[in-house]
């Protein structure tokens, strides 16, 4: 049986990050994360260009344009919506994961998820580097393992 699958190594790629400014406090605690796991894996600081935007629905929008640029290798999005006592939070992380999502599917680089949609600040804060790890660098691992997996499946073998 042939096996395909990604490697771990950032290496002369170039990545975007969009990210939100709603929830700063959360949110630049996984940029933090995402970027740190990229230097670690092997990418440069200048081949990450990082893009705020006021709140995880506009993520989708950014991330897309930022696809179609040619520009980058993969795009990470991040953000935080923070469960209230209104229906506004399942609008917006509905609307925000559905755009991601679809852009995913439809993008020819990797597009990653790295939105936290968490029922109390306590569990954000828990996912953005205290006891759950950090889901910025999570989300910076998956996009490098899967831009190397689209570079696997191109050439028909596993990479070296």
């Amino acid at each position: 049986m042939k096996e395909i699958q990604g490697h771990l190594d950032a290496r002369g790629k170039r990545f975007a990050i969009v990210a939100s400014r709603f929830n700063e406090f959360i949110v630049s605690s996984l940029i933090k994360g995402a970027h740190g796991a990229l230097l670690q894996l092997g990418a440069k600081t200048e081949s990450i260009t990082l893009f705020h935007v006021p709140g995880a629905f506009e993520i989708p929008a950014v991330a897309a344009r930022a696809v179609s640029s040619g520009k980058f290798d993969a795009v990470i999005c991040l953000g935080a919506v923070i469960r209230g006592s209104t229906p506004h939070f399942d609008y917006v992380a509905g609307e925000s994961a559905k755009g991601i999502g679809r852009l995913s599917q439809e993008s020819a680089i990797p597009v990653i998820y790295g939105v936290l949609t968490t029922l109390t600040i306590e569990q954000a804060i828990e996912r953005a580097g205290t006891k759950a790890g950090n889901k910025g660098a999570d989300a910076a691992f998956a996009a490098v393992e899967m831009l190397r997996l689209y570079e696997a499946m191109k050439k028909g073998s596993r990479p070296k």
